[in-house]
């Protein structure tokens, strides 16, 4: 080992030397993007704000805009900007010549800053840096950026640019005289002619929860793409993206390659990242694959570009984060990997693509020990990066292949902030060879010498969220269908009432139904009478008084039992909503995680209102403390079929009172489930009692009850405020002024202004609206846009719902599924026929399925007055309505008696300074969709007619339950105060 270190360290110095006298373009600072970057590595701040600025520019039409977001980011700044002349960019006039010689300097700079790493717009404005790179001796690999589609059209257009793209690059490479050194290598021919596909571009549903479906949806514009490579004998390369999409892009390469067409067709390649935990693994079940197919394929070695995302996105969804903590450990495993790869050539072609000198150098050391020759083995470098070390390079006699991106700005952009980041970062090797100088030695030392030892976390008492189901693992798909078969297999049961330590079954059923097919039978529930609800009070009113006077923690104990017991029925709960609601796996699963994310809430949340001492004055004692209303009636809605219920049962019981709970008739089964996961958890008999029957008879009479002290109610605004009219009223007897919770929904909107960035606000729109088919209180029905991007986002609006596929939530590959009953269908269409009188349709899209089935439906809309514009629909209805400036579209907004939920997409500061102070929502959300809120992160409900109480999973919710109780005792005993 110590013979490979020297090699390394010679090889390394002999690399170091070659390129030191050199300066990566990037950092020139002769040249205006090497200043700016030397000021970015700088200012921390400023990095930011420039990156943001750099990232919204191209979708700036006007140069008004361009001035008026410039001094929103740099307004404190006073730089070379423009690369003309240094000046305060506040004294940069909105008008007038000036002004547009500022707009026109700062989109040429961009524009030059985008080339460094982009070789051209088209493959026609490329082809002279294309001809320059072959002329020097380089190979290349030619990418088209663009990362997200968001609609089938965007995936064909994407496919037919590759298309388009091999034609016109072969008639180039064609007219080149072979060159042995970049088309040869130890087996013979290689193609000069290699290509870098995004599969994320090529399906625009594409997604690991419907494993088979992908693949198989995916392959089709990729087959078309891997057909024409073959015929021009042209490489294919797949590139790797975010982790989550790890597991199916292998899966999706080996498919294709097995096919009859394609089986013997030796020039593809796909990417390996090293800074994921599991690439080793992944690297040895590619060589077996290989080997077993006896099939030579390259794998492309990268240390991976998304390292920030990755913690970012799996410590927000509470998943083990996948990459190595520390820069350092991608490096030893980069190594490890490239020993890997050098080490069986009989099958792999390995494509070293690092830009590290000691990465490099530990390459050529590997080759040499093994015996392997040079031209086995190839690297490859960003264009636009580290041109003194691949010069170098390419002195030793080593093939080096340049990853030339071709395209527009916009779908660039992406790929431009990277690397912009990567060359900023503090810990970018380019950076610390030609920025900080940092020494040879430094530069070379064995990655496991400098490998931090992390420092152990304190032990976490917080309250986290329970992590969503992870379906891009085979495992947990697998578990999802064990208990939808498992689920389904147990139909069709009878269900009695819960009261007391009874189960009462009755004459009258609830018969449930799968709204997907109305025929099938979910569950048969007991239906109560007046007898019954009046039994279940009365069992309330004994109960109540002993467990009024358990103690907080044991309380809690019971609701973390029942967390941990949902926690292993997860799947089957899920499953369970499958069936009777019509909620797809997603929907599901994240239903389930908030039931328990409450339940462990609520009981952390008891401990935080103990008894409170107040001041401490001599002879007197104050205490503050809270105490059991009494006793409630929880009536939730079948939308949120576990969740809302858990809540709203579990925050009652925890706080000391009984509870009656009267789920809806459209979801009874979940809801008996959830009482039988209290009474397995030992919860006494009779603190929490199953009453499910008709609302207007058996909720009525509940609601008006003298004893019963307080409602907890979700659902409709005319359910909502008939209660709170009827709980308003005071009877003969009653002990208490009844407390109502009611969350009662809304008409929610997303505003789109001109700086959106519409790949994610497209997106989230369609998740927002269309999830769980717009059956949410929560979901959007309006989207407000600006004249700017109105055209724009309405073609790719439109076409992203048409991409959307509809029927039975059962089949994961499915984005939408039923609505409820009957009942609610025949509404929504009512409110699709308003719409195609009172507006312009965009998008009416019909579904031929057998049960409640109700299709997306898109109108324009003039009128904010009109019953469609102003009422919830509660289904996948949204209308569009066009404002002319962003103060037109707060007033639109709020022009509805609602306010729950509500968003914008923008990426103007200014605006989403407005959009705090003036958006009237009791939930806002920026840059994001406007459904799934987290329990204590988002605590979710809204005032005016969506509501009345506190945030539910927020800190101040369980007050709503408990009476607030000051005791003073006076401690003075003949002139004798103690502690004094």
């Amino acid at each position: 080992m110590d013979c490979l270190e020297n090699r390394i360290r010679d090889v390394g110095r002999e690399i170091y030397n070659h390129a030191i006298a050199g300066t990566p373009s990037i950092f020139d600072k002769k040249r205006w993007e090497g200043k700016v970057l030397e000021w970015a590595m700088k200012n921390e701040d400023f990095k930011l704000k420039l990156f943001r600025f750099i990232d919204v520019l191209p979708s700036l039409k006007s140069d008004n805009s361009v001035i008026r977001i410039l001094k929103e980011y740099f307004t404190d700044d006073s730089i070379d900007l423009l690369g003309i002349l240094k000046v305060g960019v506040k004294d940069i006039p909105d008008r007038g010549l000036m002004a547009k010689a500022a707009v026109k300097a700062i989109r040429t700079n961009i524009r030059i800053m985008a080339r460094q790493f982009i070789a051209g717009s088209n493959p026609q404005e490329a082809g002279r840096i294309l001809q320059d790179l072959r002329e020097s001796n380089y190979a290349m690999s030619i990418y088209l950026p663009g990362e997200l589609v968001v609609s089938d059209k965007e995936a064909g257009d994407y496919t037919s640019r590759y298309l388009d793209l091999l034609d016109t690059l072969h008639s180039l490479f064609e007219t080149w005289p072979h060159n042995t050194m970049l088309d040869n290598d130890n087996r013979g021919y290689i193609p000069g002619l290699n290509i870098s596909v995004k599969l994320s571009s090529l399906y625009s549903q594409l997604d690991p929860v419907d494993r088979e479906g992908s693949i198989e949806n995916t392959k089709i514009n990729l087959r078309a793409i891997l057909r024409k490579a073959k015929k021009l004998r042209a490489f294919l390369n797949l590139d790797m993206e975010a982790h989550y999409y790890k597991d199916i892009f292998i899966s999706i390469y080996k498919s294709i390659l097995e096919e009859e067409e394609f089986k013997e067709y030796p020039h593809t390649g796909i990417a390996i990242q090293s800074y994921l935990i599991e690439s080793q693994a992944d690297l040895h079940e590619l060589i077996r694959w290989s080997r077993d197919n006896r099939k030579v394929i390259t794998i492309r070695l990268v240390k991976g570009a998304y390292w920030d995302y990755e913690n970012a996105i799996n410590k927000q969804k509470g998943w083990p984060v996948p990459v190595f903590p520390f820069k350092e450990e991608t490096d030893l495993n980069f190594e490890r990997l490239t020993r890997i790869l050098l080490e069986n050539g009989e099958f792999i072609r390995p494509a070293v693509a690092t830009h590290n000198i000691r990465s490099i150098a530990n390459t050529i050391a590997c080759a040499e020990s093994i015996g392997l020759p040079r031209e086995a083995f190839e690297f490859q470098m960003l264009y636009g990066m580290a041109e003194p070390v691949r010069e170098a390079l390419k002195r030793m006699g080593y093939r080096v292949r340049v990853y030339t991106p071709i395209g527009e700005l916009i779908p660039s952009m992406a790929y431009l902030v990277r690397r912009l980041i990567e060359n900023t970062s503090n810990e970018s090797f380019l950076k610390r060879f030609f920025v900080d100088k940092i020494p040879f030695e430094d530069l070379i030392k064995p990655p496991e010498q400098i490998i931090k030892t992390p420092e152990r976390p304190p032990l976490d008492k917080r309250f986290r969220n329970e992590p969503m189901t992870d379906f891009s693992k085979n495992h947990n798909r697998g578990r999802m269908i064990e208990a939808i078969i498992k689920v389904k297999s147990g139909l069709n049961e009878k269900y009695p009432l819960l009261i007391g330590g009874d189960k009462v079954w009755t004459d009258k059923e609830i018969i449930s139904v799968n709204p997907s097919r109305p025929g099938e039978v979910v569950g048969r529930v007991s239906s109560a009478t007046i007898d019954d609800a009046d039994k279940a009070v009365r069992t309330a009113r004994i109960i109540q008084d002993k467990w009024r006077i358990i103690a907080p923690h044991e309380r809690a104990g019971y609701l973390l039992k029942v967390a941990q017991l949902m926690r292993q029925e997860r799947f089957n709960l899920a499953a369970l909503e499958v069936f009777e609601v019509g909620k797809t796996w997603k929907e599901a699963d994240s239903d389930v995680t908030e039931a328990i994310d409450y339940l462990n809430y609520y009981a952390l949340e008891i401990m935080r209102h103990g008894i409170r001492r107040i001041d401490d004055y001599p002879g007197e004692v104050n205490d503050y403390l809270y105490e059991p209303k009494g006793i409630g009636v929880v009536i939730s809605p079948w939308n949120f079929p576990l969740a809302i219920p858990a809540g709203m049962v579990s925050a009652a019981i925890v706080t000391g009172n009984c509870v009656i709970f009267k789920p809806s008739g459209l979801s009874p089964v979940i809801g008996y489930r959830l009482v039988e996961l209290f009474n397995a958890a030992g919860l006494p008999e009779g603190v929490i009692q199953y009453l499910p029957g008709p609302g207007g008879e058996i909720g009525e009479y509940l609601v008006t009850h003298p004893d019963i002290d307080f409602i907890a109610f979700t659902g409709s605004r005319e359910v909502g405020l008939k209660l709170i009219e009827l709980a308003g009223k005071t009877l003969h007897g009653q002990r208490s002024v009844k407390r109502v919770i009611a969350e009662m929904g809304g008409k929610n909107a997303i505003i789109i202004d001109e700086t959106a960035d519409l790949d994610d606000a497209v997106k989230g729109v369609l998740e927002s609206a269309f999830g769980f088919q717009g059956q949410k209180c929560s979901a959007c029905s309006r989207v407000i846009v600006l004249e700017d991007i109105y055209k724009e986002f309405c073609e790719r609006f439109e076409e992203a719902v048409r991409s959307i596929k509809i029927g039975p939530p059962e089949d994961p590959g499915n984005f939408m599924g039923p609505v409820i009953d009957d009942k609610a269908m025949e509404k929504i269409q009512g409110y699709i026929e308003s719409g195609e009188k009172e507006g312009m349709p965009l998008l009416v899209r019909k579904v031929n399925e057998d049960g409640y089935y109700v299709g997306p439906a898109i109108f324009e809309i003039s009128d904010i007055n009109s019953p469609i514009a102003r009422e919830e629909v509660f289904g996948p209805v949204v209308i569009i309505l066009k404002a002319e400036d962003i103060k037109s579209a707060f007033k639109i907004a709020n022009s509805t008696c609602y306010a729950l939920t509500g968003g914008i997409y923008s990426r103007s500061p200014a605006n989403i300074k407005r959009a705090r102070m003036n958006f009237r929502v009791g939930n806002l959300y920026i840059n994001r969709k406007i459904t799934g809120a987290l329990v204590e992160r988002q605590p979710f409900g809204g005032f005016g007619m969506s509501g009345v109480g506190s945030k539910a999973g927020g800190p101040d919710y369980l007050l709503q339950f408990m009476n607030p109780v000051c005791i003073s005792e006076n401690t003075l005993r003949k002139g004798f105060a103690p502690n004094i």
